[in-house]
């Protein structure tokens, strides 16, 4: 009887979806961890803690490592006792981003509007779907989670409601759940509301929730009883937006536009303390190539390039250029940047760590033709680097291998 009553109320909460926009957030569960037992199948089950690039502090940790004890963002010379039994792993973000790719590619597979909100989370437009897979959303949202762990063997947490912020909320209470997903429908929308503080409200940050707190709002059935006039005056717009998106109107809509980052950045330690120039040029293409073949996939060229090297005793030297006309091409991109190495390189200092940097994006359709550079050139650049990505894509990330030509040549 209980079984056929819950039944009937996931129709109702679906006939009610079907009159809103209908979104979901997948969020990938622990994600850097989950990635690394994906790598390495024998870490599955286990207390697994991955570190920040430098091994300083944990960023992503197991079921089983919280189950330990272990906090986020302790510091390694800080572990002691059982938490040792865990494994520690230093972050490998070129695998983490490959992965996250794969995972969007499955959302992709279910709907045209997807929006990547970060590595490891996207939101997923999933209106008017219930027609076309004959289920209501909350199965719907069942079977993206299935998909994802039977292609990509991560695990993942969905929530569904008809707003971002509810989705949001929905996705924390499904990462709670054996099932791990969540449904906020209309009637459900005021008893979450209740049981949710306001630091648990997406958007929410330590200044704003001591703002609310000193004006007696604690939870946020408490905040979206304000007037539009006293959060206005007392937020701004963001807490206008943020009243109605809890009462379960789609202010923000799912949008797969593509927007450019600020930067790119690619640094890692090389194997050993260095003062071999060559080994350093080799650590730069290296991150070259990676941050040359993410800007690409953006559809993107960069205006000004950087690198850094960071000395033994951790001293950074940093250099910058602008350039005169925008390129994603890394053997351009090369030589300019081992110009700048020659500027700021001392061969009696060793160096730990290499780093380049990618900045001032534009989409290739905004780039202009210039009177003075040959543009026949230009095109032939970026049909060498489409055949980089093409021999990656098709026999993996190492194939290629950018070098130099040093003076003994």
């Amino acid at each position: 009887m209980e079984k056929d009553f819950d039944e009937i109320q996931k129709r109702i909460d679906n006939i009610a979806m079907a009159k809103k926009s209908v979104i979901a957030l997948v969020d990938c569960d622990s994600f850097f961890v989950s990635c690394e037992q994906k790598a390495n199948p024998e870490l599955k089950g286990k207390p697994v803690c991955v570190m920040s690039a430098r091994g300083q502090c944990v960023i992503s940790r197991s079921k089983e490592a919280k189950a330990l004890g272990i906090p986020m963002g302790i510091p390694y010379f800080m572990i002691k006792g059982d938490m040792k039994k865990a494994t520690f792993i230093n972050a490998s973000h070129d695998l983490y981003g490959e992965i996250s790719e794969q995972v969007m590619a499955v959302l992709k597979e279910f709907s045209p509007k997807v929006e990547i909100y970060s590595i490891d989370e996207a939101f997923v437009d999933l209106t008017g779907l219930e027609r076309l897979y004959k289920r209501n959303y909350l199965e719907i949202a069942e079977m993206i989670r299935a998909e994802i762990l039977e292609k990509v063997d991560i695990p993942v947490s969905i929530g569904v409601s008809s707003s971002k912020t509810l989705a949001k909320l929905a996705s924390d209470k499904a990462k709670k759940m054996n099932e791990g997903v969540f449904l906020i429908g209309s009637r459900k929308i005021m008893p979450v509301l209740e049981r949710t503080s306001i630091d648990e409200i997406w958007g929410i940050g330590k200044n704003l929730s001591i703002l609310l707190r000193k004006n007696g709002i604690l939870t946020a059935a408490e905040l979206v009883k304000q007037s539009d006039i006293w959060l206005n005056k007392q937020i701004g717009i963001r807490g206008l937006e943020m009243k109605h998106e809890l009462l379960g109107e789609t202010v923000s809509p799912v949008s797969n536009e593509v927007k450019l980052p600020k930067s790119i950045q690619k640094t890692s330690a090389m194997a050993k303390f260095t003062s071999d120039k060559e080994y350093i040029k080799n650590s730069l293409n290296y991150h070259i190539h990676r941050a040359c073949v993410k800007l690409r996939k953006l559809n993107a060229k960069c205006h000004v390039i950087g690198i850094m090297l960071r000395t033994k005793d951790f001293k950074v030297y940093f250099d910058k250029r602008v350039l005169n006309t925008p390129t994603s091409f890394e053997l351009e991109i090369s030589d300019l940047i081992f110009e700048m190495l020659e500027e700021i390189y001392n061969p009696n200092i060793l160096y730990r760590s290499t780093g380049v940097v990618l900045e001032n994006f534009e989409y290739n359709k905004e780039a202009q033709l210039s009177l003075f550079v040959d543009n026949e050139k230009e095109l032939k650049k970026e049909k060498l680097a489409k055949c980089f990505d093409k021999l990656e894509a098709k026999f993996g990330k190492d194939i290629i291998q950018t070098g130099f030509i040093t003076d003994d040549v």
